[in-house]
């Protein structure tokens, strides 16, 4: 139970804010880097709401407050903000005031609304702006209560900073940099901003341990033909990284010295900024003539993976299924017999993982949701909800792990005992979606929120649906959730190209009953090519067997059951040479053609 005494630490926020001549407070859950999974110093949201998932905006006023977040989170926020009396927001339903129509309609004339310019892009700023002002209330991007109120407030992380080398990366700095000046040229720019932490990582060859999960390290760079400077502190920066940097021409500066050097870049040049990945006070202190705005050219270049990545992810895809199979066999020949947990389930997997070489981590909290917490999309289970788990039933396991040579991402909806004819149907119908999506053939341009419908098309026709992407980005030994590409309803105009890794995880969850989902990781490939041009298809890379227990045959066409004994015949001809003989024997039966 959370004991954490909230209503203080919202009293002090007031307090500020009343000093401050400010009415509301937005608080959104990013950092500087604008990141999805901030390290702890900015986690501001979390420690003034108790909300704690990856995405939401809290807004407190003189005597209200809520949270804004999406139907991932619907459950557990309402759970959560128990805690800090904050009202629950649930976007994206009709009935829900956006953040700003809330405040329009509860605000009077010439109030003053605040937010930290650190932790919002350039481009919510600029909206923010312009809308509260037409709105008669005054915007203030420059109030940052946290250090004066957050008495125990985390430091920037130090610790040291590593070199990723050729071996996994595939591509040296040198040659992304060539790639990204050729880019931005054509923007009118010699000179770039690197602001997001994945971004930094992937253009310098460099790794971190800064944020959890993530294995990105805490800094800016400045790039241009003239200046390679990167900002970040001394502390963190290894007498081998130290090398590294000063054989490519790369010059260090602490962290917050970014914010005295933008005012003053170097005449001549002309800086590129992403105003989505760059965060507004940045943004607003390059001089308005020396900057240019558009898509960040390292997001796209870092979605298309090179034939190192490639071969290195398929490596670790089966060094990773081995590590599934260990779990899933001790799941099966212990369910019943012996206590196990929720709990239980995120430890055994981290340990069968950590034996399999390169590991060097999760890449997400486990969810581990027995029954009725399977449906809270982004569960986590805690000592207080830890559920015991009973042979009977799905219990719903997504987990992932970083290792040098690939990130993984997987989802298994596993049976422990008899279900119900609605469970078996549901677990079917997730199922053919999740095949329609591994088997479909796109011509070249097509977008994610083109072929989305097909793996909901069969929910639809039984009335289920899931509020979730189909399908997200996933970073090479970086973010899990990565882009420019995805698989969702909401139209993103990045088309599917060659090189890009994909998730594959329909899905559908009842409230207080059971969730279900299924999820492998896809690299987008060449299909063929005819008169109406080239044709892309989906490489399946996750290797674990998809539980058949559940499965209601009769439900699948003929092709579907090709697909499924074709990818477990796979499955067990790739991770059994890695296998003894009894996780070998348990592989064969639970691949066996169904």
């Amino acid at each position: 139970m959370n004991t954490t005494d909230y209503s203080s630490r919202i009293a002090a926020l007031r307090q500020c804010m009343r000093e401050a001549g400010v009415d509301v407070f937005i608080v959104p859950s990013a950092d500087p880097h604008l990141s999805e999974y901030p390290a702890d110093r900015w986690k501001s949201r979390a420690w003034i709401s108790g909300f704690t998932g990856s995405a939401g905006t809290a807004v407190v006023t003189a005597s209200s407050g809520g949270v804004w977040t999406d139907s991932r989170y619907f459950l557990q926020a309402a759970e959560e903000l128990k805690a800090s009396g904050l009202q629950l927001f649930k976007e994206g339903l009709p009935e829900t005031p956006s953040l700003q129509e809330w405040l329009a309609a509860s605000l009077p004339a010439g109030a003053t609304v605040a937010i930290d310019g650190t932790t919002c892009s350039c481009a919510e700023g600029k909206k923010m702006n312009d809308f509260f002002t037409s709105k008669g209330l005054t915007f203030k991007s420059d109030f940052a209560p946290f250090d004066r109120i957050w008495a125990d407030r985390p430091e920037v992380p130090a610790g040291e900073a590593f070199v990723y080398p050729l071996t996994y990366s595939g591509s040296s700095f040198a040659e992304k940099w060539q790639s990204v000046s050729e880019a931005i040229a054509k923007q009118g720019a010699n000179a770039i901003l690197v602001s997001a932490l994945d971004e930094l990582a992937w253009i310098l060859n460099i790794r971190g341990n800064d944020v959890a999960y993530n294995p990105v390290a805490v800094g800016f760079a400045y790039l241009s033909a003239t200046h390679r400077i990167l900002f970040m502190n001394r502390c963190k920066i290894s007498d081998e990284m130290a090398a590294y940097l000063q054989a490519n021409g790369i010059e260090t500066r602490p962290y917050d010295d970014i914010y005295d050097f933008l005012p003053q870049v170097p005449a001549g040049e002309k800086v590129f900024i992403d105003p989505v990945r760059t965060n507004f006070r940045l943004a607003s202190l390059l001089p308005a003539n020396a900057k240019s705005e558009g898509a960040s050219p390292i997001t796209w270049l870092k979605s298309l993976k090179n034939e190192t990545e490639m071969k290195g992810r398929r490596e670790a895809m089966v060094r990773d299924g081995a590590a599934m199979v260990q779990f899933l066999y001790w799941l099966d020949t212990h369910i019943g017999k012996e206590s196990i947990t929720e709990l239980d389930i995120d430890e055994k997997l981290r340990e069968f993982r950590s034996r399999q070489p390169l590991y060097k981590g999760e890449s997400f909290a486990t969810i581990a949701g027995y029954r009725a917490h399977g449906a809270i999309v982004h569960y986590r289970a805690t000592p207080e909800s830890s559920s015991q788990l009973k042979p009977e039933g799905f219990v719903l396991v997504d987990s992932g792990a970083q290792y040098l040579d690939g990130t993984t991402d997987i989802t298994r909806t596993i049976v422990l005992g008899p279900l119900t004819d609605e469970e078996i149907r549901d677990y079917t119908l997730v199922l053919k979606g999740h095949i329609a999506i591994a088997t479909c053939i796109f011509p070249q341009g097509t977008r994610g929120d083109q072929i989305d419908i097909l793996a909901r098309r069969n929910l639809w026709n039984v009335f289920r649906n899931y509020l979730h992407g189909t399908g997200h980005g996933v970073g090479h030994f970086l973010n899990v959730h990565e882009g420019p590409q995805n698989i969702r309803l909401e139209q993103n105009n990045t088309p599917l190209t060659p090189g890009m890794v994909t998730s594959n995880e329909p899905g559908v969850y009842l409230a207080g009953r059971y969730g279900i989902r299924t999820e492998n990781l896809t690299l987008v490939t060449e299909a063929g090519e005819s008169e109406f041009g080239r044709f892309y298809r989906f490489e399946t890379l996750t290797l674990c067997p998809i539980d058949k227990r559940a499965i209601d045959r009769s439900l699948l066409t003929a092709d579907e059951i090709e697909w499924l004994n074709n990818y477990h015949q796979t499955v067990y001809d790739r991770v059994s040479p890695l296998l003894d003989d009894t996780h070998k024997a348990w592989l064969k039966n639970a691949t066996a053609p169904l």
